[in-house]
């Protein structure tokens, strides 16, 4: 179909039964869903304010079916939106009108789990905790930890690279996967890394993680595991200022300490998840910073002992130190329900995860308060302080199209300001559909054709999650009329970071 050309409702159904048609040949009936009530739960991921029924949603079962489907929809040229849970928060998995979704769901198992190797072989649709679960009998887990866990997918942790709490000490998904196993758009089988401490040739392993399903289709992954720590402790300090705690997680850093985690949430996160986790935060503070330690005992009591005078030479006026397992696990608690909780105090949120360099946390947050009194909306920051991955939630009601739109602006301006304090517009949850226009203020034209064109190395007929992640040159050109002096950064022409 003409991408230029809205197809009409006729050819449109015309089309979908043209493709269904095509996909019961390779797919039994309960692998395929095309009636608007049955593919309506498929019509968005995380990223709920776009919604777009597809012509059809497949659910294969093995990686023969996975094979057979993009073999169909290249000869049909159809497009494929490759999908995991679906709790992807940049519209990554947001379906087209003229293609289908291609769920990974199905595919659960744990194929291996090497105890001695310290690795473990799955599928993509095995949730993130579920492989921590399953190696925790060998005294291992899972290092990359995101706050969707319980639910998010190996499959689309690769697709994201999903980092998590425990990223700065133990790394993203990049670093900590080893091997993937993967189907092209023409329905060839290939595989990136090896379970060798190296491989020949260029490392195309990191290339596929974080491209949001645009390469190929993730059939298996192979993962590091690490041994299970024996013992963590967290410090949980109250700032009366968030500047201040922004600077004291840079300056735990400077002094050569790199915890197990390093979180901080502002005021308003706080009342937001104390009453849901009643974790005893304190609810006077500006900005609550949690550090964690992990290591032997007396690793643990070292770094907690020097991590405790550097937030009191920031200006801590509380500290308090996990005394048990469970009272750690509290502690955290409230950070991994803050997006839930921020459902208790606003219709809608918008979440952004711009991220700056350690040194700029303290202007940024105070840009964004001046951003609340200028859009006239509240924003909840949640944040992985460590590594300057933000996680500024903006309050709004979606049933107010004026404040929908002051949303989004406010979002466009936040991510354009972390590009200008030498960041980048995304930490871990990837460009999808919601940052594409960022991409243009963060890469020159150049940049932007060359990231186009491994694209089209990889998917020559670009059938994989089209328009997805990178801007064309005609799209960049219109969204710098509409930002115009606003919102972009001086001097446009410069190349970016």
């Amino acid at each position: 179909m003409n991408a230029s050309v809205e197809p009409s409702p006729e050819a449109i159904a015309a089309r979908q039964r043209e493709v269904v048609q095509a996909l019961t040949t390779v797919l039994p009936p309960h692998c395929l869903l095309y009636r608007d009530e049955d593919t309506a739960p498929y019509e968005c991921d995380g990223l709920a304010a776009y919604r777009q029924l597809p012509l059809a949603v497949v659910l294969p079962e093995t990686e023969l079916q996975v094979r057979r489907v993009l073999q169909t929809c290249h000869r049909l040229d159809v497009p494929v939106v490759p999908r995991g849970a679906g709790t992807g928060l940049s519209g990554g998995a947001m379906p087209l009108r003229d293609g289908i979704v291609l769920s990974l769901a199905r595919l659960n198992k744990i194929i291996n789990i090497d105890p001695y190797a310290r690795t473990a072989t799955l599928q993509p649709g095995v949730r993130n905790l579920a492989i921590s679960e399953a190696a925790a009998p060998y005294g291992l887990y899972y290092a990359p930890d995101p706050s969707s866990q319980i639910a998010c997918t190996i499959g689309g942790n690769v697709a994201e690279n999903a980092g998590g709490v425990h990223c700065l000490k133990y790394g993203l998904t990049v670093h900590n996967v080893l091997r993937v196993r993967a189907i092209t758009m023409e329905g060839d089988l290939v595989e990136f890394g090896s379970l060798g401490p190296d491989c020949a040739g260029l490392d195309l392993l990191a290339v596929l993680i974080g491209s949001e399903g645009m390469f190929a289709v993730v059939t298996e992954v192979t993962v590091r595991l690490l041994p299970k720590p024996q013992m963590a402790q967290v410090i949980m300090a109250s700032f009366d200022d968030v500047v201040k705690g922004g600077a004291a997680a840079a300056a735990i850093i400077a002094v050569g300490i790199v915890p197990a985690g390093l979180d901080m949430m502002d005021q308003l996160a706080t009342h937001a998840v104390e009453e849901f986790v009643q974790a005893g935060y304190d609810l006077k503070a500006q900005a609550i910073l949690l550090c964690e330690s992990d290591g032997t005992p007396d690793e643990v009591a070292d770094e907690i002992e020097r991590m405790t005078a550097v937030l009191h030479a920031h200006g801590a006026t509380r500290i308090q130190i996990s005394r048990s397992e469970t009272e750690r696990l509290k502690f955290w608690s409230g950070h991994k329900n803050a997006f839930a909780a921020a459902g208790r105090i606003s219709p809608d949120y918008y979440c952004m995860d711009g991220t700056v360099p350690r040194r700029a946390i303290g202007p940024l947050l105070a840009r964004i308060a001046e951003m609340e009194k200028q859009y006239g909306l509240r924003c909840m920051n949640v944040f992985h302080a460590g590594d300057g991955n933000m996680r500024s939630l903006i309050l709004f009601d979606g049933n107010d199209p004026d404040e929908w739109r002051r949303a989004e602006a406010f979002g466009a301006q936040m991510l354009e300001t972390c590009v200008g304090l030498d960041g980048t517009i995304t930490g871990e949850h990837g460009v999808g559909i919601e940052k594409t226009d960022a991409m243009c203020v963060q890469f020159c034209a150049e940049e932007r054709d060359a990231l186009l064109a491994v694209k089209r190395a990889f998917d020559p007929p670009g059938l994989l999650n089209p328009g997805k992640d990178i801007p064309t040159r005609a799209r960049c050109a219109e969204y710098g009329k509409m930002r115009g002096h606003q919102g972009l950064l001086p001097h446009p022409e410069l190349p970016r970071r």
